[in-house]
């Protein structure tokens, strides 16, 4: 863990984001963003962050005795919330400028964030959409995916269903066995384009629309991919009444003591971009 007094990186200094990048993004529902982080950014907050997922983690099961869900990867969230310093990097000012201009939008909040470490020999992530989970009813919601070390192809790297966001809710299928299969098909039956992994530096980001189809291969290699993700959504979204369990358990954590109809607020979800707020 970094020692108390080091001070860590402000993350608030502006990306310049392309032209062709929002294009893209509004086009494919995915853009891969080269340096969001610089690699003394990551070297500050990584031992933060792995100590909070190590220390959190309720998963002591070996990979062999787990199903797909559990092979796929160490799952905390809410690091900002365990390791009071990782804020600096949940709450930057930077990532969720990036989500607000990507999404079109003047503000952002917080959804959550997530440490997602898929260990050596960790099997795939299954085709999803992660808005399933959420139940907000504006689509203006991104998710940033970043390694925080090297990470070539064969590590758990992203492949997205391009276009998808454009086909919300293709079904109602959590992250499973199922869901693999159902997407699969789609995919294979040449429905949408796929990308393909591609080796991603420390510090690059992917940004992926909440809609848009997307999963993760298998970590073949010798090394624990670390990454790290958050999940923003634009200010002034509303609660939708939830039809399934995945959609009810947020009224329980995140939006505790709101019903479905009122604004996505609390402190659980707090602003951290707005264009009317001075860097």
């Amino acid at each position: 863990m970094a020692p108390a007094h080091t001070a860590l990186p402000e993350l608030d200094a502006p990306y310049n984001l392309s032209g062709d990048a929002r294009r893209d993004f509004e086009r494919d529902g995915h853009v891969l963003l080269r340096r969001v982080a610089a690699h003394d950014e990551v070297v500050a907050y990584r031992p933060l962050i792995r100590e909070a997922t190590f220390g959190n983690t309720v998963e002591k099961r070996a990979l062999d005795e787990r199903d797909t869900y559990g092979r796929a990867f160490i799952q905390v969230g809410d690091i900002w919330k365990k390791e009071p310093a990782v804020a600096g990097f949940t709450l930057a000012r930077r990532f969720a400028g990036i989500a607000a201009e990507l999404l079109g939008v003047t503000a952002v909040r917080l959804y959550h964030d997530q440490a997602l470490f898929k260990e050596p020999g960790g099997g795939p992530t299954p085709w999803h959409q992660d808005q399933y989970y959420w139940p907000l009813e504006s689509d203006r919601t991104v998710t940033m995916w970043m390694p925080l070390v090297d990470i070539t192809a064969d590590m758990g790297g992203m492949e997205f269903g391009s276009g998808t966001q454009r086909r919300p809710a293709l079904a109602e299928l959590a992250i499973s066995d199922e869901s693999e299969a159902f997407f699969e098909r789609m995919a294979a039956s040449g429905e949408f384009p796929v990308t393909k992994p591609v080796p991603m530096a420390a510090g690059d980001a992917t940004f992926h629309a909440g809609w848009t189809l997307h999963r993760a291969m298998p970590n073949t290699s010798n090394q624990m991919r670390e990454v790290m993700t958050i999940i923003f959504f634009a200010d002034g979204s509303r609660l939708l009444e939830p039809h399934y369990q995945e959609r009810r358990s947020p009224f329980e954590s995140s939006f505790r003591g709101l019903s479905p109809g009122d604004a996505a607020a609390s402190d659980m979800t707090p602003i951290v971009y707005s264009s009317d707020t001075a860097s």
